[in-house]
């Protein structure tokens, strides 16, 4: 049970009438609970043949205790303390309402568990992670529309069905209510990467500031990072990394530190031939015997061929991922590193050339 006092209630109606076209002056004040303070102002017409309104509407500081019983029935939480403010905007004309709810609560925490068998399974401690900042506030917005000639249309029905699916979605697709609070709604649960590479690319480094965007401003979540790989093409891509690697040690060579140093295709294609020359595995020669000289792409596609690459160079493809990963959020994104973890895949994992991220 429920129940609540309002007190202090005073208001007044002015310019009332049927008269087409005409609209009275509401104003209405009042206190919630002997505290809240309750404020309704707005133009009306409810006389006319079609009502007309246009109200807004307050309460402030509602304390959110006293709806335990629910808390506890519903959520499986009883609640430990909280307030709930609500800003309402509402136009209806020509029985088209449009209307946007603006709800603030302010350090709402969950209390001790309650036994009910109608609690929800959902993780609601998880969503509210997601859905509070790090002051303990939840801000959101919930419009509403529709016409009053649709026998169906009931604002409470919709309004309770928007907060039923945003706290679904916070809870099953997380990345995706983050990705639409704190960037531009792309996905946030996976990271993807070039065959057999490892590097934060600029593409990559979009999506984690994001990430770590809302991680900071989350500071309640944990992420559990896992890397991954694609067995076939992350074995190609890391024999092509190999070869390209081989390439730029053999065009550094006698230049000094030259890390940054970029090549001519001429001075490459010198490089390659040195790189194959080297290469420990039989080649084509000609009649004479002698080795036989080779354009570029043939050269490349012998040497690729002939490397190996083994299962736990996958694995520290993985691994070098996850450690990437982690290493640009705490470094570059500012992230708490104690609040990452690496995480090793798990058998059948779902292969890709990429990093799963998870929310505690």
């Amino acid at each position: 049970n429920y129940n609540v006092n309002v007190s202090k209630l005073a208001g007044r109606v002015t310019g009332l009438s049927s008269t087409e076209g005409t609209t009275a002056d509401l104003d209405v004040r009042a206190a919630y609970a002997k505290s809240a303070p309750v404020q309704i102002q707005g133009k009306l017409n409810p006389l006319a043949a079609k009502s007309f309104l246009d109200l807004k509407a307050s309460v402030k500081g509602v304390d959110l205790t006293g709806f335990s019983t629910y808390s506890g029935k519903y959520a499986g939480y009883a609640i430990e303390k909280g307030t709930l403010s609500l800003d309402l905007a509402y136009k209806l004309e020509n029985n088209q309402l449009t209307a946007n709810n603006k709800v603030f609560i302010d350090q709402f925490t969950f209390g001790e568990p309650v036994a009910s068998p109608d609690a929800t399974q959902l993780p609601v401690n998880l969503a509210l992670s997601l859905l509070k900042n790090n002051k303990g506030e939840i801000d959101v917005e919930l419009p509403v529309s529709g016409s009053l000639d649709d026998p169906q249309f009931s604002v409470g029905g919709i309004i309770f069905r928007v907060i039923g699916n945003l706290i679904v979605k916070a809870v099953t697709s997380p990345f995706a209510l983050l990705g639409s609070m704190f960037g531009d709604s792309e996905e946030l649960s996976r990271l993807d990467f070039a065959p057999g590479r490892s590097r934060i690319g600029e593409s990559q480094a979009k999506a984690l500031e994001t990430l770590a965007k809302a991680l900071n401003e989350r500071q309640a979540l944990k992420l559990d990072i896992t890397g991954l790989i694609d067995p076939e093409p992350d074995r190609e891509g890391l024999k092509e990394v190999a070869l390209e690697r081989a390439i730029r040690v053999e065009c550094r060579k006698g230049k000094g530190d030259a890390t940054a140093m970029e090549f001519s295709d001429t001075e490459r294609l010198a490089c390659l031939s040195e790189v194959y020359k080297a290469a420990k595995f039989p080649k084509p020669r000609n009649m004479v015997g002698f080795q036989k000289d080779l354009p570029a792409e043939e050269m490349e596609k012998l040497i690729l061929a002939n490397t190996v690459i083994e299962d736990e160079d996958l694995r520290k493809l993985a691994r070098q991922r996850a450690e990437n990963v982690r290493a640009w959020l705490t470094d570059q994104g500012h992230v708490v590193p104690d609040r990452l973890f690496l995480v090793a895949p798990k058998d059948g994992a779902t292969p890709g050339p990429r990093v799963d991220f998870a929310l505690k």
